[in-house]
């Protein structure tokens, strides 16, 4: 009984914070076994509990309990409150995993009400995997239940039973004017919630509006569904526990899935492409359309298959659904069922001699234009077994290179458990800690210690806290012209290409080794001219949006905003000879256009250049018994057999884009910066000029170690800092290992900088943070309102900027600027701008960061 004592007073403590209980462990799942077996205490609450409280799939409380019905079931052990049936009944919740052999030994049961039951639950359990041959085995030995399951499945009758999507949903809105970024939904300030749903989602909107959760439940009294609205929904990152926001409070739950739901509508003039194919993902129906008549409090209904709103009996919008089998997805309860369930129907009626099945709808089409193909649509045909992919295609990639972060990595954990999987089909997933190492919380902590263990078993490489930013590692692990994915949206291959997700969508790349993807168009962005003195790639970076704004094709307002890269394919021309650290900075940003993707086109050098360092680096990893070493080892074979031979795909002549934007650079003749507080939002250095600068962020995945070396030589000599703050934190542990062995980190300690462990520190924003209020520079990614610091400006350029701002305590005039970097620099560019090439270093190995503080003698930890 002290298990239910002491759930009482967990029940209690949730309560006060306004959620429901956490899901049983294990441990509390074993002793509310002994009770029922006991016949102690109220048996309908603990059934409850059992059938209702208990994660599903291949979590540790599932195997208890799913051993546990299975005993009763197969009448190995007698329970006077739940017979063989009704423990099979409940195993047939549980969605896959643990539950589904006993359930398929039932078939074979004497028990008839357990056969049936069992029967029953497996036609509508998708997650299978390889007790589908088990099934087909009794099928064909004449076991006539299994044939009945094997036909169920053949007719998609898991589908067909759950009720269409209706013709007309009637909603309340409740909107939220201009742009919602996934920080307004996610906020980083509590990011370790993320993987416990309902309490996560008491923070949705609290810094940017007043109240928003009691007005929610106030709109609720009007009796209908909730419906999110805004003018721009879903950009930024933390897409996944985004979603999981606005579901817990607008959606439904699922039935044995405990504290977590699915469903809810999301309506948006524009509408982030990663957020609205989580969306579709999880369940959710979202909508593009024009959103102006609509406020808060208003009753809409909406007609799915009309494709109209209205109000007050009146046609206030009008939208066409995308894609046009998202009503399917709605039906299955999301895109991944649907194709995890649309994949086991064709391998039953494979079995069954069946024919084509024209139950489900197929993704219209495109005709072939019989123009050539861009190399975003070469890569992703590759993966395809495809010469090209036209936009607008429905295709499903392989999907190579799978990469997860710590914010989000206990969500995809959950979403892998969910998905019973015990292994790892992509070729390569890595999981790291960037995003908490280095200030991190207890719930931080214990994360730490037991994910690297959960993917590592599952054949997936796990960093080390400390180690640095997932992108400046996965990028390393990456093969040229193949396809990823990662659950960030800065997850952006410079040598081939990826298409970010939510959490979902990378849990099932990982465990299925292909991802869903409309193929979006592309953008074409073309450099031509010469670089020009005092100008860096950052400044490049931000010349993209500075030239879509002078072409009318991006604006910074948000109401009825244009953004011509808004879920298309950003394809970068014209800088071939670029490294592929430096390329990254480009495809990196790519994000803050709010764009799928994006690839550079890069000459042969600088890529044989990069996989030659990455293979010595992975050679390190195994020796430093990083795992899983049979992965990483596979990773570095498949690197040296395309060294062998290398080749990289080139556009056709005659690709098509959605636009061309040339950028000559004879014009970019001083730095351009991103303005408080929109990356879109760019200006030329002398518009902004003289603006006082309270702290400077030198950190990020846009960063590498020249920038860094830039900084330092910049700073040389002059003393401490201007600036209340200067940041110093390199993207991993390599590059910090470098520029300690360069004495780059004396130059950091002689101005007072301050040093911290490789990651994403303020860039991330549930770390340290700047002074509320201050005016900051940062090389960072974005500039959301409180992304570094509660009430923060914040302008992003480059590092060379960022430290003329720290030597100044200001944004110097261009003057300034030219005055002191290209003579700081002159005569040491190739030193500086120098990447790290590990096979040229001698016996290269991982330093301990531990033996690099104590050698050295400079303090490298957070502070």
């Amino acid at each position: 009984m002290a298990f239910i004592e002491e759930y009482r007073a967990h029940i209690a403590e949730r309560e006060a914070l306004g959620v429901p209980p956490l899901p049983l462990s294990a441990e509390q799942t074993a002793a509310l076994i002994e009770m029922i077996k006991a016949g102690q205490g109220d048996m309908d609450q603990n059934i409850d509990l059992l059938t209702n409280r208990v994660s599903p799939g291949v979590d540790d409380a599932a195997y208890v309990k799913a051993a546990f019905l299975n005993d009763v079931a197969s009448e190995k052990v007698s329970v006077r409150a739940i017979l063989p049936a009704h423990a099979a009944k409940i195993m047939g919740m549980m969605l896959g995993g643990y539950n589904v052999k006993p359930l398929v030994d039932a078939l074979t049961s004497k028990n008839s009400e357990v056969v049936e039951t069992a029967k029953e639950a497996l036609k509508h359990t998708l997650l299978v995997y390889d007790a589908f041959n088990d099934v087909e085995e009794l099928h064909k030995a004449g076991n006539a239940h299994a044939t009945e399951v094997m036909t169920s499945w053949a007719n998609a009758e898991w589908f067909t039973s759950k009720s269409a999507l209706a013709d007309e949903i009637t909603v309340t809105v409740f909107k939220v004017p201009g742009e919602t970024n996934t920080d307004d939904l996610s906020p980083a300030s509590e990011a370790f919630t993320r993987s416990d749903i309902p309490l996560h989602a008491n923070s949705m909107l609290v810094s940017k509006m007043d109240d928003p959760i009691n007005t929610i439940k106030k709109l609720k009294e009007k009796g209908n569904p909730i419906a999110y609205v805004g003018d721009v929904v879903g950009t930024g990152s933390s897409r996944k526990s985004g979603v999981n926001s606005v579901q817990w409070h607008m959606g439904e739950d699922i039935p044995g899935v405990p504290n977590k739901r699915t469903g809810g509508v999301v309506l948006g003039g524009i509408i982030a492409p990663i957020f609205f194919a989580t969306c579709e993902d999880s369940g959710a129906l979202p909508l593009e359309l024009d959103v102006t008549q609509m406020e808060s409090g208003d009753v809409v209904t909406i007609y799915p298959y009309k494709g109209e709103a209205h109000k007050d009996g009146k046609c206030i919008a009008t939208f066409k659904l995308n894609p046009n089998t998202i009503t399917d997805e709605v039906r299955a309860g999301g895109r991944i069922p649907l194709i995890i369930g649309r994949g086991l129907t064709a391998k039953a009626r494979g079995v069954l001699g069946m024919g084509a099945f024209d139950v489900f709808l197929t993704a219209d089409q495109p005709a072939d234009s019989g123009k050539g193909y861009t190399l975003a649509q070469k890569m992703v045909g590759r993966a395809c077994g495809m010469t090209g992919v036209r936009p607008d295609m429905y295709v499903e990639p392989v999907t190579s290179t799978v990469g997860s972060q710590d914010t989000t990595g206990p969500m995809t954990r959950d979403e892998v458990v969910e998905l019973a999987a015990l292994g790892f089909s992509a070729d390569l997933v890595m999981q790291s800690f960037c995003h908490t190492a280095a200030y991190p919380k207890p719930s931080d902590v214990v994360m730490h210690h037991t994910l690297p263990d959960f993917i590592s078993k599952r054949s997936g490489v796990a960093l080390r806290p400390g180690d640095g930013v997932i992108h400046s590692w996965l990028n390393r692990l990456t093969l040229p012209d193949t396809v990823g994915t990662g659950a960030d949206s800065h997850t952006r291959f410079p040598i081939g290409i990826s298409f970010p997700g939510g959490s979902g969508i990378v849990a099932f790349a990982a465990v299925t080794g292909s991802m869903p993807l409309t193929m979006p168009e592309s953008v074409l962005v073309r450099f031509k001219g010469e670089l020009q003195p005092g100008i860096t790639l950052r400044d490049l970076v931000n010349a993209i949006p500075y030239y879509a704004i002078k072409q009318g094709l991006l604006t910074v307002e948000k109401k009825g905003k244009k953004n011509i890269f808004n879920g298309r394919i950003l394809e970068i021309e014209g800088l071939p000879d670029l490294k592929a650290e430096q390329a990254f900075e480009l495809s990196d940003a790519s994000a803050e256009r709010s764009a799928a993707a994006c690839t550079v086109l890069l000459n042969e050098a600088p890529v044989i250049e990069y996989l030659k360092s990455n293979v010595a680096l992975i050679e390190a990893m195994i020796a430093d018994g990083y795992q899983d070493a049979r992965t990483l080892q596979r990773r570095a074979d498949k690197m040296k057999e395309w060294l062998s031979k290398p080749s990289l795909m080139q556009p056709d002549a005659d690709a098509e884009y959605a636009a061309v934007i040339e950028i000559d650079l004879n014009e970019v003749t001083e730095p351009i910066v991103a303005c408080p507080n929109d990356p879109d939002n760019v200006k030329l250095l002398s518009e902004v000029a003289g603006e006082k600068i309270d702290e400077v962020f030198l950190g990020s995945c846009m960063t590498n170690i020249g920038h860094y070396r830039a900084a330092g030589e910049v700073m040389r000599g002059e003393g401490k800092v201007a600036v209340e703050k200067f940041w110093i934190v390199p993207p991993t542990r390599m590059d910090e290992q470098q520029l300690i062995n360069e004495g780059y980190y004396d130059v950091f300690k002689s101005i007072a900088a301050q040093t911290e462990v490789p990651g994403c520190s303020l860039c991330m924003g549930n770390q340290a943070s700047a002074r509320p209020g201050s005016t900051v520079f940062s090389t960072s990614t974005r500039n959301f309102d409180n992304r570094l610091g509660k009430g923060t400006q914040v302008y992003l350029g480059s590092a060379e900027l960022a430290a003329v701002c720290s030597k100044l305590g200001k944004i110097p005039t261009v003057e300034e600027y030219m005055s002191i970097v290209p003579s700081k620099l002159a005569g040491k560019e190739a030193d500086v701008y120098k990447y790290l090439n590990f096979n040229e270093i001698k016996n290269y190995h991982l330093e301990d960061r531990s033996v690099a503080e104590e050698k050295y003698g400079v303090k490298i930890k957070a502070v």
